[in-house]
């Protein structure tokens, strides 16, 4: 099946029109080690198929990347590799790792001049790229995101990955690596008397001189991570049936009168909306959290739609906060 991928993969990359892409010579079969071949059915309900455990891997999403890093393989391409090393610290990229894109417009030959034996992608990407890559690799599409079970969703992604490459022990020790961080968490932030405190989670963004908050409501995947610490999402605004995302302006969050809810944001990329964009806002100034200084910014490079690596640092910088 190699040979075949191999020389698909070619003819794909001669025929792109101004391509200035140049495949990478293939390892030596030899230097493989032996396996069976490998069959994982993914979230389309498709049976992918491998002649043994995928290798070279590009991956085109940040939670995937983060996923196969950590199960111990290093994708050979990955999709904004610079905008990776921003939001996700949760594992390092090599030096070696080629970016073949946007996240939402990857370049098929650049995926093709690596030469890979499996492509990792999510669901809601442009559902018309599966077919082109499929021309010449497998494609293992992920689920991505489920706000009616996302802890279980992430797990079944991560161990469907695991199954590709190989790697399903290393799989179940995350897991189980996460699971207990989870529940230590729990102790702490209990044993602090912050067991059922309100919490809130959002990012934003400025257009103009609008100011855009999203909110991780009921279901998103942090806020089911800060549920199994114990912690209540104050959010209770409509949110998507995938993400769990709603968005509001600042008037919005007026409705957010608990004065013990403490407020967490994103904003890794150093564009701070919550400390810049809205420092001299009234509004903002008199909802309860801030005017009690319970508004925490997340370390950098904590990704909110990652693997049980994120995760885990996502609760820490809770525990964190609640039990200091």
């Amino acid at each position: 099946m190699r040979t075949v991928l191999t020389a698909l993969a070619a003819v794909v990359v001669l025929a792109a029109c101004g391509t200035t892409e140049a495949p990478v010579p293939e390892t030596a079969a030899s230097a493989e080690p032996s396996a069976a071949p490998v069959t994982v059915t993914d979230s389309r309900g498709k049976e992918v198929t491998l002649d043994r455990p995928a290798t070279r891997v590009v991956s085109l999403e940040w939670g995937e990347t983060e996923m196969l890093v950590s199960l111990g393989v290093m994708p050979v391409g990955a999709a904004d590799v610079k905008g990776f090393a921003t939001w996700d610290t949760a594992v390092k990229l090599d030096s070696s790792v080629r970016d073949v894109g946007t996240r939402q417009e990857p370049s098929v030959d650049s995926i093709s001049a690596l030469q890979p034996d499996l492509v990792v992608m999510e669901a809601e990407r442009d559902s018309a790229l599966v077919p082109q890559l499929e021309k010449f690799v497998p494609v293992l599409v992920t689920k991505g995101s489920d706000a009616s079970r996302n802890l279980e969703r992430m797990r079944e992604d991560l161990e469907m990955i695991a199954a590709a490459v190989g790697k399903t022990g290393e799989a179940a020790k995350l897991m189980s690596d996460f699971d207990a961080a989870l529940a230590e968490g729990k102790e702490k932030i209990a044993a602090a008397g912050g067991a059922g405190k309100p919490f809130v989670m959002a990012d934003g963004w400025k257009q103009g001189s609008s100011i855009s908050i999203r909110l991780f409501g009921k279901g998103a995947l942090v806020s089911d991570i800060a549920e199994r610490l114990g912690l209540e999402n104050a959010w209770k605004g409509e949110v998507d049936a995938q993400w769990g995302l709603g968005t509001t302006d600042v008037e919005g969050l007026t409705v957010l009168k608990d004065p013990d809810i403490r407020f967490f944001y994103n904003a890794s990329d150093g564009d701070d909306v919550f400390a810049d964009g809205l420092a001299g806002n009234a509004i903002w100034k008199s909802l309860p959290f801030v005017a009690k200084e319970r508004v925490t910014k997340l370390p950098d490079g904590i990704w909110t739609f990652g693997g049980p690596l994120s995760g885990q640092q996502y609760a820490d910088a809770l525990v964190k906060a609640f039990a200091g």
